[in-house]
């Protein structure tokens, strides 16, 4: 999606023991500067990123050496010099690198080529990740491709399991207008192309990496993300020595090569050397055409060709589309229905859009449902371990529970971009109001089972500005799958996105200013290191009997 979607994050209540991070003075929400040099980049002991009403994750000290030895190094041991030398010197790479992104501050940013530019907000140190984990994301990139390729196919399945949905949800039901349309036409897609990416998060209770969401549109930043895996292994290259972290241990990540090679290879296979890639955007990235200029330049040729301002468009990449803001009036829809129509190379097509819901998420998690579209036992075996507890409303029994445990479970809506799900007692009040209510609206939003990722202490960097706080990660793998009718020309896992963000918040949009970006170090974890700093966790939310709950209903 175009900003970074939200994701879950723990809300456990406080305990009596040592908070994660030791400060001088009181932790409060308010930014507490450890220097003011304004020479040296500026420390704060905790961020002023958004915060929630819940108290951050604490540990024992006894779990504090635990997690902080799952991370591969102590960052408390860090001297604060050496902190403000990586910290400027990480500035300093950004600007030299093109780790950078426009600054809306900034009035005449984007309207010329370096105007108003700063660096993108990100984390000083990769986040150690386990090997083995590491490895199965990447290894479900393939499988995942396949099946919603496959699930795009399978017009009949995406209408009905909608079905519900588009009475209460206008715009999904606007984009299942298009999509009957193209039924009714006979439109077939012969060349297809998904650029994806599957978002887990490592689940302390379970040790399992669960999936958050599948993206099929506007999958964020592998430009920036590979810049970052470069910004890390440069740091520790230097410092690595005295942290204790080994720069070789930050995988490479080649995401936005793969992602240009798989648009590329589109364009080959639409066969005219004159076309256009056209990528539409949200009207203050300005960047190429939003939907609106495009309603207003487009023309359909009669043989399905799709022209834009006098251009062949070749394939059409959606950077935008994803939200109902994006379809302000009907000129919006009209060219989302023109370019549906047109013979391009959608990325993605409105069935591969539709196939993204949260809804169809919750319907592939369904006892029999994988079978449907994957044929290979282990495939689906694989893919199944990987889903948290996914639920439509209409299930009682689970509504009863995450009224009387909201805290258990995440609300959310048919929607993309972050900022749309619903968390804690809002789940409660929301589910009771609509419960009241009686009508129809509970088909807009699916539950799903609250993943508890593991907590570490983080330098997070945002404009300048270096944050000690709690936080925890996202690791987001990104896939390519190319088809030519019958010949699947690519199909492959390529490249990772991991997002860090304050542990406070419920919100992990990058661009929102929730979360910043991030890389992944390498490492191999005892079982026993991993349960040690799961052990409060399970104690603190010992009634958490959330999978034996669901296999009894």
């Amino acid at each position: 999606m175009g900003s970074s979607h939200s994701f879950p994050c723990p809300t456990l209540p406080s305990s009596q023991s040592t908070p994660l991070f030791l400060s001088p003075k009181p932790i409060t929400k308010f930014p507490i500067p450890i220097h003011q040099n304004p020479s040296k980049p500026t420390i704060m002991a905790q961020s002023s990123l958004p915060t929630s009403s819940f108290s951050p994750f604490k540990c024992k000290s006894g779990d504090l050496e635990s997690v902080e030895g799952n991370l591969g190094f102590e960052i408390h041991a860090i001297e604060e010099d050496m902190v403000e030398k990586m910290v400027y010197d990480a500035l300093v790479w950004c600007s030299l690198n093109g780790l950078l992104v426009g600054d809306r501050a900034v009035e005449r940013s984007g309207t010329l080529p370096g105007v108003g530019m700063v660096h993108a907000p990100f984390s000083l140190l990769p986040m150690s990740f386990p090997a083995s984990r590491w490895k199965q994301a990447c290894e479900l990139a393939p499988i995942f491709n396949e099946l919603f390729d496959r699930i795009s196919l399978d017009a009949k399945f995406l209408q009905d399991s909608l079905s519900r949905t588009k009475k209460v949800d206008e715009f999904t039901s606007r984009l299942l207008d298009i999509h009957s349309k193209m039924i009714e036409i006979n439109k077939i897609e012969e060349i297809r192309l998904g650029l994806h990416r599957s978002d887990y998060m490592l689940d302390v209770q379970t040790n399992r990496l669960l999936q958050v969401e599948f993206n099929t549109i506007s999958s964020s930043f592998p430009g920036l993300s590979c810049l970052v895996s470069k910004l890390h292994r440069n740091l520790l290259h230097h410092y690595g020595s005295h942290l204790g972290l080994d720069h070789s241990k930050v995988p490479e990540n080649a995401a936005v090569d793969k992602i240009a090679e798989a648009l590329a290879k589109a364009w080959t296979e639409y066969n005219n050397p004159r076309a256009v890639v056209l990528f539409v955007v949200q009207l203050e990235e300005r960047n190429i055409r939003t939907l609106t200029e495009i309603d207003a330049l487009a023309e359909l040729l009669p043989d399905g060709t799709l022209t834009v301002n006098g251009e062949t468009v070749a394939i059409v990449y959606f950077r935008a589309g994803y939200t109902p803001a994006d379809y302000p009036s009907e000129a919006e829809w009209k060219a989302r229905l023109l370019i549906e129509q047109s013979s391009a190379v959608k990325c993605p097509s409105v069935a591969y859009h539709l196939a993204g819901t949260k809804k169809i998420q919750q319907e592939l998690a369904k006892p029999g449902v994988l079978e449907r579209f994957v044929d290979d036992k282990n495939d689906v075996e694989k893919l199944r371990k990987c889903f948290t507890g996914l639920w439509s409303l209409d299930n009682s029994d689970i509504v009863a529970h995450a009224i009387e445990k909201p805290d258990l479970y995440v609300m959310k809506p048919q929607r993309e971009g972050g900022g749309n799900n619903i968390y804690g007692d809002d789940v409660r009040e929301t589910l009771l109001r609509l419960s009241e209510e009686q009508s129809e609206e509970d088909a807009a939003y699916i539950l799903m089972q609250r993943i508890f990722p593991l907590v570490f202490p983080a330098f997070l960097i945002r404009d300048g500005i270096c944050h000690k706080d709690h936080a925890l990660s996202e690791l987001g793998v990104y896939g390519a799958y190319l088809r030519n009718k019958e010949n699947v020309i690519a199909n492959e896992q390529c490249g990772y996105l991991m997002r860090t963000k304050v542990s406070s918040s419920n919100e992990g949009g990058v661009a929102a200013g929730f979360a910043v970006l991030d890389t992944t170090s390498q490492i191999v974890i005892k079982a026993q290191v991993l349960t040690a700093a799961a052990i409060d966790v399970i104690l603190i939310a010992v009634d958490n009997r959330i999978s034996e709950f669901a296999l009894s209903t």
